[in-house]
């Protein structure tokens, strides 16, 4: 039964958005969970957490929607096939070692992905669906906050995609 308010055009365009950038973010999560595996250097515990504490925040999201995913009435999509199929995040590295070598390769994808989210919040407002235009814009000042700590162990100033 459609969401009362919605046009099935909004729906549709909210669930392919999601599953969409569900993929992204799973990609991302991984890619933050092979560097917390395998970095090594200066201040390693503190890059060593922070990458573990930034994956984690990237799984609420993936709930969240996921959850908004079922909620339209539609199928959530994340099996490792289906995430390799449709990211659109470039794959990580699984030769990296250096602290600073992991941190450029984990901010460029959370800049991607955060480029990518800014555009979704755009894509479903458009479509009329204002709730997940809000999942979007939370997701967003989160991923932003994250490369903003993750990013200043570079010492560089912030880039945003």
């Amino acid at each position: 039964m459609p969401i009362k308010g919605l046009e099935d055009n909004a729906i549709k365009t909210s669930i392919n958005t999601l599953n969409a950038r569900l993929a992204d973010t799973i990609s991302v999560r991984l890619a933050l969970k092979q560097a917390h595996w395998n970095v090594k250097g200066p201040n390693f515990i503190a890059i060593h957490e922070l990458f573990d504490e930034v994956a984690a925040r990237v799984a609420t999201h993936e709930d969240t929607m996921a959850e908004q995913v079922q909620t339209l009435g539609g199928q959530a999509v994340g099996t490792a096939e289906a995430v390799v199929k449709a990211t659109k995040v470039k794959p990580y590295p699984t030769d990296l070692v250096q602290s600073e070598d992991h941190i450029r390769a984990v901010c460029d994808r959370m800049a991607d992905l955060g480029s990518r989210v800014r555009n979704a919040i755009t894509e479903v407002t458009d479509a009329g669906d204002d709730d997940t235009a809000d999942i979007f814009v939370d997701y967003s000042r989160q991923l932003d906050k994250d490369l903003w700590f993750i990013e200043s162990h570079l010492g560089e100033a912030p880039k945003f995609a």
